[in-house]
């Protein structure tokens, strides 16, 4: 039994196959999820809306993985997602929102959370400890 760090079987076991340049998408409730893509797993932590919340499920994330840069919706700029994912990370590059859904299928992760902020999603890219 673990005593800390993410307890969610699936989501430590997802986050432990994980490798430099992969990448991990941190989502909404409402972002359309790519099912059925080989390769990508999906882990739904949505409870009820609201729960877990964005931040909670990014702040666990990166507790657990080192993250080399991120991207985000330029949609996302003047809302309080934008504030949640730039007080945590250096590196955000922005990206249309269109463009972050299209990169779905390249992500080797998704984690939907509970949250219902627009735009609460990022695209984390793995790096390494060295």
């Amino acid at each position: 039994m673990l005593r800390h760090g993410i307890l969610n079987a699936r989501l430590a076991g997802a986050l432990a196959r994980l490798g430099h340049t992969h990448q991990i998408v941190i989502a909404d409730a409402g972002l359309p999820l790519p099912y059925g893509i080989p390769g990508c797993t999906i882990v739904d932590l949505t409870l009820v809306a609201g729960i877990p919340r964005f931040e909670q499920v990014l702040d666990a994330v990166l507790d657990a993985v080192v993250v080399d840069r991120a991207e985000a919706a330029i949609e996302s700029q003047s809302l309080p997602a934008h504030e949640w994912i730039a007080a945590r990370l250096d590196t955000v590059s922005l990206i249309s929102h269109e463009q972050l859904k299209a990169r779905l299928p390249e992500t080797q992760l998704v984690v939907r959370t509970g949250e219902s902020t627009p735009y609460a999603n990022v695209i984390l890219h793995c790096g390494v400890p060295f």
